[in-house]
């Protein structure tokens, strides 16, 4: 659940407060515009909240005489979708500040940290205690690799619940999983992170199996079951950073090796990480290497062209070959009269 949703929960709590709260304070509280203010007013009322429009100079609104809200009004999976989403809207927050922000950015960011907050809060207050803890373990497991405007529908609880649980208090987990082909094992699992990256859920984990750190996806793990005993995660993990490396190092038909003349912060727009491991310059050098391993090699002359770096394929062949071509038809289109 993104921005709106917090911003509506705060709005309820801002008018349990009690009296009458005019639209531009709204407006000002929410950081949003005062149309915005009505439509999350009308959106309350949608859900039967008795939310009254007072007219005239120092109008506004306010609730019914009487209402307070139910003391629960969430079942465990839209509390677990909701708290994901805020946290999800906060990393986004995040992934998007630079030090150029303008003051009226940074009090608009004050204002959705201020929704977040006061949102999750009272969710967490009407929640029974079990299930309380149970999502602290989650939002202190989360990790995202982009501004989450590509992640995925919250993961089944079942699933996510054991595995934050297990992430949080380091304990061993074992899983029933099913691969890309099909193919059906179950595994014991030291977990480091939960990680949302471009429209999928995983997790990162020590696998017993194969004796070898691995990253499996939550939409193909069809039971977790925590296990006892502890274990001890190795220090400095990045639970994120491992996700992109295993993406971006993960077999496919082709092995792509290049040398591009440009830094990494050049690169990954074009080549994220995920689906690139670039390596900067040596000292005195300028040209980064970049490998990839991908299924398909159609797309990448295309890409390459618009890095506007000079670069060098140092395998495969059949991509010098692709890129000749896509020049080829570049000269011919430029040509054409």
């Amino acid at each position: 659940m993104p921005r709106p949703l917090a911003r509506v929960l705060t709005l309820l709590e801002l008018l349990q407060s009690g009296g009458t709260r005019t639209v531009p304070e709204l407006a000002g509280r929410l950081g949003v515009d005062e149309r915005t203010v009505r439509r999350y007013a009308h959106q309350l009322a949608d859900l039967g909240i008795p939310v009254e429009s007072v007219r005239g100079r120092y109008g506004g609104y306010r609730l019914g005489p009487g209402y307070r809200m139910p003391p629960l009004m969430l079942n465990d999976d839209e509390a677990l979708a909701v708290l994901l989403g805020l946290a999800a809207d906060a990393a986004s927050d995040r992934a998007g500040d630079t030090a150029a922000d303008a003051a009226s950015d940074r009090a608009s960011d004050t204002a959705r940290e201020t929704a977040r907050e006061t949102a999750a809060a009272k969710i967490r207050r009407v929640l029974p205690h079990h299930l309380r803890r149970k999502l602290d373990a989650v939002l202190g497991s989360l990790a995202f690799t982009e501004p989450p405007a590509k992640t995925a529908p919250a993961p089944d609880p079942a699933i996510l619940l054991p595995l934050a649980d297990a992430v949080h208090h380091h304990h061993p987990v074992a899983i029933r999983y099913t691969a890309a082909d099909g193919h059906r094992t179950e595994r014991t699992l030291h977990p480091y992170g939960v990680v949302a990256h471009a429209g999928h859920w995983y997790v990162t984990a020590a696998d017993l199996l194969s004796n070898a750190d691995r990253t499996f996806r939550l939409d193909r793990i069809t039971d977790a079951r925590p296990l006892p005993g502890t274990f001890t995660p190795p220090p400095g993990i990045d639970p994120a950073e491992r996700v992109l490396t295993s993406l971006a190092t993960a077999p496919h038909r082709h092995q792509v090796s290049l040398r591009i003349q440009a830094p990494p912060a050049r690169i990954h727009p074009h080549l994220p990480p995920g689906l690139a491991t670039v390596t900067p310059p040596p000292p005195g050098d300028t040209w980064s290497h970049v490998t990839l391993h991908v299924t398909h090699l159609t797309w990448l002359p295309a890409t390459l062209a618009a890095l506007n770096h000079p670069f060098t394929i140092e395998s495969p062949a059949e991509l010098r070959t692709l890129v000749e071509e896509f020049a080829t038809r570049l000269m011919e289109s430029a040509r054409r009269v």
